[in-house]
């Protein structure tokens, strides 16, 4: 399991430093995700992608469960209204599918074009240019992390973890 250690640096030097660091610390980089104000220069970092920087997994999830819902009642309505069928499970079964996929399909079309509600409280920093670094460490290693960055960096600011880390982003 790991936590996302959130922390924000001042400009991209300190970023690219910060980089350089942790993976010298043996921290993989599919693990380190930056974010800045749009248009900000990123090269020489690894910018977060589209599951970190939105609400694409948590709008997902809340559509598969709604579709899933409104299908099943969908397919509840269809069994009674067509009367004696052979299988009325099975058309239930099959509306409960067709709407998780509708459901989950739809939301995370509208999920991927809306800002990550985790990264809200960090969008008055990142817009006077300062970077956001997003680092999923495992829970052994936060504190050494932590210290590191401590040490070399005291001009970063230590934003604060999250407990868990969603499985996809």
């Amino acid at each position: 399991m790991r936590k996302r250690i959130y922390w924000l640096l001042p400009n991209l030097g300190s970023a690219r430093r910060t980089m350089n660091e942790l993976l010298l610390a043996r921290i993989g980089e599919r693990h380190i995700h930056f974010v800045a104000a749009e248009g900000a220069e990123m090269s020489g970092l690894h910018a977060a992608n589209v599951l970190q920087t939105s609400d694409l997994v948590g709008a997902a999830q809340t559509g598969l469960l709604m579709g899933a819902g409104l299908g099943a009642a969908g397919g509840v309505a269809a069994a009674y209204s067509l009367g004696n069928m052979a299988m009325p499970a099975a058309v239930v079964i099959a509306m409960a599918g067709l709407g998780a996929v509708l459901g989950t399909w739809s939301s995370s079309m509208i999920g991927s074009s809306t800002p990550s509600r985790r990264l809200r409280r960090f969008e008055l920093a990142m817009a006077q240019g300062q970077y956001l670094l997003m680092v999923d460490a495992p829970r052994e290693r936060v504190a050494e992390i932590e210290t590191l960055l401590e040490a070399t960096h005291p001009e970063a600011h230590f934003e604060g973890l999250e407990p868990n880390v969603p499985a996809f982003p």
